[in-house]
């Protein structure tokens, strides 16, 4: 685990979106990272007769990323810039040696694709939570 931005010295920092809040999407984001690719677009067949697994395949219509990417778009810019900074501690992009200034590089990378382009991370809820640990909080508690 990695301490160093929420170090057992430090506080967390105060984040603009609710933690329960990065809880539920990391929540969300798991639901949607155990899809495969499509194997057969079209089978025509009766979706029991296929024991359902068309449910396991990452269609573009599909209501999990749909809804993933709602949750992301209703949040407020100030949210998403959390969600963004959070992603990239998570999987180690930045370089920065604080929140501030992590916060501070999303801010100035955010644009009206920031739900699109969380949504394309495949293992977005793994480095939400990542991020969240980097800073000292988590969805245990």
């Amino acid at each position: 685990m990695r301490r160093g931005i929420g170090s057992k010295d430090t506080e967390p920092p105060e984040l603009t979106v609710p933690v329960a809040k990065v809880c539920f999407i990391i929540a969300k984001a798991h639901g949607f990272d155990v899809k495969v690719a499509v194997t057969e677009p079209d089978t025509g067949s009766n979706p029991t007769d296929d024991n359902e697994i068309a449910v396991l395949q990452d269609h573009d219509d599909d209501p999990v990323r749909e809804e993933l990417e709602s949750l992301i778009s209703e949040l407020s810019v100030d949210e998403q810039v959390d969600l963004v900074a959070l992603t990239w501690l998570g999987r180690d992009d930045c370089q920065a040696a604080d929140w501030d200034e992590v916060r501070q590089q999303a801010a100035y990378a955010h644009n009206r694709h920031t739900a699109d382009y969380l949504c394309g991370n495949p293992l977005l809820g793994d480095h939400l939570e990542a991020g969240l640990d980097a800073i000292g909080l988590s969805c245990s508690g």
